[in-house]
């Protein structure tokens, strides 16, 4: 399947949709919520995030549906939709932040269900090739304490950048992070 991304028009938003191997990366929708809510609602999930609360707080996931189809928006998410390969509709989440100089951020998570077996690589690997949003530097983070995200990062290109923390709403404290960089060359 080519991974070239497609275009998914709403009366909101306009948002790549890439397909891959195992999934398609697509736009989050109302019926999401579910599947969001029980993933998200995993601590497991949200202590390896920066903003995912835990407890997840009852209008959380219908929130950041919202958010992730407003017209301004700065950040788009995906879906990591598996349904078209016999897998779930949400085996997680992929979310670009866009920067000022032609940069992005990227986050993603995965359910626990499907830790280690490939799709945090692919997923990123996917986004990476479709490079969405036309950055010509991508920047990510895990905490220090996730290294299996840390090798999906420099598996993928992205570079050692340094040290630092910064605060989980989930752990309710300060934690150590890696922070990475992917120079995508010039950008599209």
């Amino acid at each position: 399947m080519s991974i070239e991304p497609l275009l998914k028009e709403t009366a909101e938003t306009v948002q790549a949709i890439m397909p891959s191997e195992r999934f398609v990366l697509r736009p989050l929708k109302r019926s999401d919520v579910g599947l969001l809510g029980m993933y998200l609602g995993d601590g497991r999930v949200a202590e390896m995030t920066r903003v995912i609360p835990h407890p997840l707080p009852p209008e959380y996931v219908t929130n950041l549906i919202e958010r992730s189809s407003a017209v301004d928006r700065i950040e788009d998410f995906w879906a990591i939709d598996g349904s078209t390969t016999g897998h779930a509709e949400v085996m997680g989440v992929v979310k670009m932040a866009r920067l000022d100089r032609n940069q992005s951020e990227l986050r993603y998570w995965v359910a626990p269900a499907f830790w280690n077996t490939g799709i945090a690589s692919e997923a990123v690997s996917t986004i990476l090739h479709a490079n969405p949003q036309g950055a010509c530097d991508i920047y990510a983070e895990v905490f220090q304490d996730n290294p299996g995200s840390a090798r999906v990062l420099t598996n993928a290109g992205f570079a050692y950048l340094g040290d630092a923390e910064t605060f989980c709403v989930a752990r309710n404290k300060v934690i150590p992070t890696w922070t990475y960089v992917r120079k995508m060359g010039s950008a599209a």
